[in-house]
């Protein structure tokens, strides 16, 4: 039933779709801060869904087949974000156990032992002793007094805090986590992202490795001098890894116009990339932009919710994208 539907939708040759799926985590066990966040054995009933309804194919070549006309029907291509080590650990024998391929964006100046600045906000405020955390008086950054007694009151400390620091000037925005870790008194991990090793590993397993930026700015408040920098700094950094050319791209947090502009496709195609993904809700036609790849995943879980949900995420062929 769900075959025929997406045959319907999404058919073979120049009326092709391609879905795109987007995922950054998949933990060991739930989350008890972030019960909906993506774990091992919900990440693999979801490849088993996707592995009966769709032909998954590596992205670059999904690009490509998109361009020419010739994708299969249900075409589908499977994204992980940001490099996290659990990718490797826990996501990587799921997708070989499906026979699936995978495409992993890493931002590469978190490797071997860094931490994103929002896994500093989360890990300062979930390991944060006492039952409150007093932010206020941080320059630039408005914050207050988060009560912290409940795991619902320190997931929504994150998200406020997250939302008031995403779009500061990168700079700002790295003095502000490193002044709330050291308010939270927490002991912060440092074996969140990826080690060099892991990305090489992954690649030899079959996956595609592709850029994400260095520090994973904000790239529509960068100029083209520094846009360029982050994306050609990430894109040498993987080839060295991973020994072979890094064809893809995906900008950071991903919203058209307002993470990203003009500048920065015009750029991913001038140094080579194949394409390139954001996180415009939908799915790509013969006529999308393959730098402005759109990208979503559904959450529910149950199988024909998610089934459905996928349908309704394929009827958006016209995302958001800039003018470039």
């Amino acid at each position: 039933m769900m075959r025929l539907l997406l045959s319907g939708l999404s058919p073979a040759g120049p009326l092709g779709r391609l879905t795109t799926l987007i995922f950054h985590r998949v933990l060991t066990e739930p989350d008890p801060i972030f019960p909906d966040e993506i774990d091992a054995l919900r990440f693999d009933e979801i490849c088993g869904w996707l592995a009966s309804w769709f032909n998954v194919l590596p992205l670059d070549q999904a690009i490509v087949r998109l361009r020419e006309g010739r994708l299969p029907s249900r075409a589908l291509a499977i994204t992980f974000d940001d490099g996290y080590a659990d990718n490797h650990d826990v996501a990587l024998p799921i997708l070989r156990r499906h026979r699936l391929c995978a495409t992993c964006f890493v931002a590469t100046g978190f490797l071997d032992g860094g931490r994103m600045w929002n896994d500093t906000v989360i890990e300062s405020i979930r390991t944060a002793r006492g039952t409150t955390l007093d932010l206020r008086g941080i320059p630039g950054a408005s914050l207050d007094v988060y009560p912290l007694a409940a795991a619902q009151q320190r997931r929504q400390a994150i998200e406020s805090v997250i939302a008031r620091v995403k779009y500061m000037p990168m700079e700002l925005r790295l003095a502000t986590v490193t002044d709330i870790e050291r308010r939270s008194g927490g002991n912060l991990p440092d074996d969140l992202m990826m080690k060099s090793v892991q990305v090489r590993a992954m690649s030899d397993a079959g996956m595609q490795i592709g850029a994400h930026t260095e520090n994973h700015p904000i790239l529509a408040s960068l100029d083209e001098l520094a846009i360029r920098g982050e994306m050609l700094r990430s894109k040498r950094r993987l080839e060295e890894i991973v020994g072979r050319h890094v064809t893809l791209f995906a900008y950071p947090n991903g919203k058209p116009h307002r993470d990203y502009g003009a500048a920065a496709v015009r750029i991913a195609r001038e140094l080579g990339f194949i394409g390139a993904v954001s996180t415009a809700r939908g799915v790509a036609t013969q006529s999308t932009d393959p730098y402005q790849i759109p990208r979503f995943t559904p959450w529910d879980r149950r199988r024909l919710r998610f089934g459905m949900r996928l349908v309704q995420g394929m009827r958006t062929t016209c995302p958001e994208q800039v003018l470039a």
